[in-house]
């Protein structure tokens, strides 16, 4: 398994070195996440979004004393690596926090194995195509997949679509998902006419395929990766399949265009659980945009993993100033239960007790002409 640590162009070393010489502490943040694998552009643009604002955070001087550092090493989205990488950085770089994790049997995994508990260390930032329970330790920037379930289901009822199919990965907590779906419909009116699934960590959409071409739906909503939706798309397409076509927000866009043709492309929907990162509407997304605009230019594209990372890290930054000079592990998780309703300009996040899943926001998008439009 490779040791990926963070690249030279977005270490600011020197501001590392000046702030601990001053006798200041540096905040390391561990990601395990994919690096490598067919998850790579979001595990890697997750990772450059965190980098661009703890630059902007170190190149300031710091916060309450503090500067940060960003650790990672690749599980090349591989569930059976996750934990034993965790525990590896965990040993040798001592981090304060993690972020930046990825895949519903990677976190399930990791929670079970019970490091986070032991370590009392925070998972501040994560993507899953999965509904776990609220979990100790674990904290979402984002909004969960139940919330975009049911902004897709919504959408579809104000334009009249009720025979719905589902593609979807194979997972642990799968159950909670097709409970969702089914709540879902329930409460719009609509009827899941096919359930098709493929195994967790393929592309195999195959069956999945057939199946929805003789269900004939009117909508599919696709809970799978960028790689699996690409590849049901495909396929699907092909067969002459005509139903229009949601996915959730793990489908990495930048991934898929890479597979398909815009013919291909045209109209599939897809939810966002972030601003868009490619136009200014907001002060979150004029602060993003102009730091972008003063860095280095990242080694993956513009995405909306990225601006996720982006959000994990003012959330991670926020944490420390309340943490104060003092720096613990338990100390930054308080600091984080503390965070009640933090606004970043547009994109609020709130945690309360047996409540970690920070946001509700999610908004569509749909591909035309090539290009994502709200």
């Amino acid at each position: 398994m490779s040791n990926w640590k963070v690249l030279p162009r977005f270490a600011a070393w020197g501001v590392f070195a000046l702030a601990q010489a001053a006798g200041a502490t540096q905040i390391v943040v561990g990601q395990v996440g994919p690096l490598s694998g067919m998850d790579a552009n979001q595990g890697r643009a997750y990772s450059a979004g965190l980098q661009l604002h703890f630059n902007q955070v170190n190149k300031s001087g710091g916060v309450a004393g503090h500067t940060f550092a960003l650790v990672r090493k690749d599980d090349g989205g591989r569930a059976e690596d996750t934990v034993a990488a965790t525990r590896q950085l965990l040993a040798e770089s001592k981090p304060m926090v993690l972020s930046g994790y990825a895949g519903g049997r990677n976190i399930a995994d990791l929670v079970s194995s019970g490091l986070l508990q032991s370590e009392k260390i925070a998972l501040v930032g994560y993507r899953t195509s999965e509904i776990a329970p609220e979990t100790p330790y674990l904290y979402s920037v984002r909004a969960g997949l139940r919330d975009e379930v049911n902004k897709i289901g919504d959408h579809l009822a104000t334009v009249g679509i009720n025979r719905l199919g589902l593609f979807y990965e194979e997972g642990l907590n799968v159950a909670a998902l097709l409970a969702a779906v089914d709540e879902m419909a329930k409460r719009t009116g609509a009827q899941i006419l096919v359930k098709a699934s493929y195994p967790a960590g393929t592309t195999s959409a195959d069956r999945a395929v057939s199946a929805m071409i003789a269900g004939r739906p009117q909508a599919v909503l696709m809970v799978a990766t960028g790689a699996a939706a690409a590849s049901f798309i495909e396929q699907y397409r092909e067969g002459g399949g005509t139903a229009r076509l949601f996915s959730y927000s793990g489908a990495d866009i930048e991934q898929m265009s890479k597979r398909l043709s815009d013919e291909q492309m045209q109209g599939v929907v897809i939810a966002q659980v972030t601003p868009s990162p490619y136009k200014v509407s907001s002060r979150l997304t004029k602060d993003f945009a102009d730091t972008l605009a003063k860095s280095e230019k990242p080694d993956v594209p513009v995405s909306y993993a990225m601006m996720e990372g982006y959000i994990a890290a003012k959330i991670i930054v926020e944490a420390t100033r309340r943490m104060g000079a003092r720096a613990s592990r338990e100390a930054f998780v308080q600091a984080l239960d503390s965070i009640d309703m933090l606004d970043l300009g547009g994109y609020s996040i709130g945690f309360k007790p047996n409540m970690r899943s920070g946001s509700r926001f999610v908004e569509m998008s749909i591909v035309t002409a090539g290009r994502i439009r709200q």
